[in-house]
């Protein structure tokens, strides 16, 4: 017997290609093909943060230091601190759904171990900061000791924060912990942290802090290069933070991590741990805090209680909260906006400047949930579905006349 045309037809064999088979080609083929990925849309989209980045590090260490004076350089120097722990803050919250509230305390760590080690280097050898003196029996407890050494410092500013929030993450996400209850505990240990510090007055200097520092590793913090040298290094920091962010978010951890925000209990039967995956980026986040704290410290010349607690890691939330937390840049942005904001309004209105900021984040956050960096991605959808409506020819079938 011989077999029908169409019997023929079903059983030829089906053109396979490297990934499995393929469709015949058709008309509809080239059309509907994937854009390539050296076309200039796909480049953008791959390599369009790297020029974002690129161009905040034009402005932060090339048109800054240039044209501010030392105190508005100085003042950038500070919310530049304030942007490295925006930029962990939106790993963690807009990467992997943890509102992290309590990122005072790794910035207090961090700062604090800096300021140790200038208060010794301030005190010289073998003597002891002025304030355990005034307010103690000028004894100075063991474990200040090792922070006379500045390798030892600048080791603890990033062991310390990874240990603790090592151990804190993995007791509270291995019990999954999560959304409001996650919040609110990381907002407590701000507020624990800040009144121990409070508390121990003869070992940390209670609530006025660590101050009066006169020199940074060695060189004169009153000098004004040393000064615009400092800053030149935290600008540098948070360029360095964003590419490792930048990198985090197109790798395959990036990719878990999102899941895992989206999605947690697919990514637990698909044989991930959820909780090791956020822990991950909680970790990193904490130590890019300790580093914003630690680099805090020489500008500011000061850090304290008011520095750590509740109130300053909701700031930090703000910025991010304002810049974009889903975004690469908008966290960094924002923080430095919102610090900006705080000069600002402050200086021009000395007694209202707080109802403006708080009226401008509800603003901002009522129309803009996403932040600011969302207004881009709306602008460019409105032309998209312009340009389609009126240039996408209709494919309904002509009339027959």
């Amino acid at each position: 017997m011989t077999a029908t045309t169409d019997e023929a037809a079903e059983t030829a064999p089906q053109a396979t290609g490297p990934s499995g088979p393929t469709e015949p080609p058709g008309p509809s083929g080239p059309s509907l093909a994937s854009p390539s990925r050296f076309s200039p849309g796909v480049l953008f989209r791959t390599y369009g943060p790297l020029i974002g980045i690129a161009i905040v590090a034009l402005v932060l260490l090339v048109w800054a230091p240039g044209s501010l004076s030392s105190f508005r350089l100085s003042n950038l120097g500070k919310y530049c601190a304030w942007a490295l722990a925006a930029v962990g803050i939106g790993l963690a919250w807009g990467r992997g759904g943890m509102l992290v509230l309590g990122q005072g305390v790794f910035f207090g760590l961090g700062g604090y171990a800096m300021a140790m080690h200038m208060k010794l280097e301030a005190a010289g050898p073998g003597n002891v900061p002025d304030f355990m003196v005034l307010y103690g029996d000028a004894t100075m407890p063991t474990w200040w000791e090792p922070f006379r050494s500045g390798p030892f410092t600048l080791f603890a500013i990033v062991a310390l924060p990874a240990l603790v929030s090592f151990v804190l993450g993995y007791a509270i996400l291995k019990r999954r912990v999560k959304g409001a209850y996650f919040a609110i505990l990381t907002q407590a240990l701000a507020v624990a942290f800040a009144t121990l510090l409070i508390a121990t007055i003869k070992e940390t200097g209670g609530v006025n802090g660590l101050n009066t520092f006169t020199t940074f590793f060695g060189h004169n913090l009153y000098d004004p290069t040393v000064k615009k040298n400092i800053y030149m290094i935290v600008a540098g920091l948070v360029i360095v933070c964003l590419l490792v962010v930048w990198q985090l978010y197109r790798s395959r951890f990036g990719e878990l991590l999102v899941a895992t925000r989206d999605a947690e209990e697919r990514i637990r039967f698909l044989g991930y741990d959820p909780a090791n995956i956020k822990l991950v980026a909680f970790v990193v986040a904490a130590v890019m805090a300790s580093i914003g704290g630690a680099m805090f410290v020489p500008i500011a010349g000061i850090i304290s209680p008011a520095d750590v607690g509740a109130t300053a890691s909701i700031m930090m939330i703000a910025g991010v909260a304002l810049g974009g937390r889903t975004s690469l840049l908008g966290p960094a942005l924002g923080a430095i906006a919102v610090g900006f904001g705080q000069s600002t309004l402050s200086e021009n209105f000395p007694n209202q400047w707080a109802y403006a900021q708080g009226g401008l984040f509800i603003v901002v956050l009522l129309f803009l949930p996403f932040g600011i960096a969302s207004i881009w991605p709306k602008l460019k959808g409105l032309v998209s579905r312009r340009s389609s409506g009126a240039d996408v020819p209709s494919l309904e079938p002509e009339a027959a006349t």
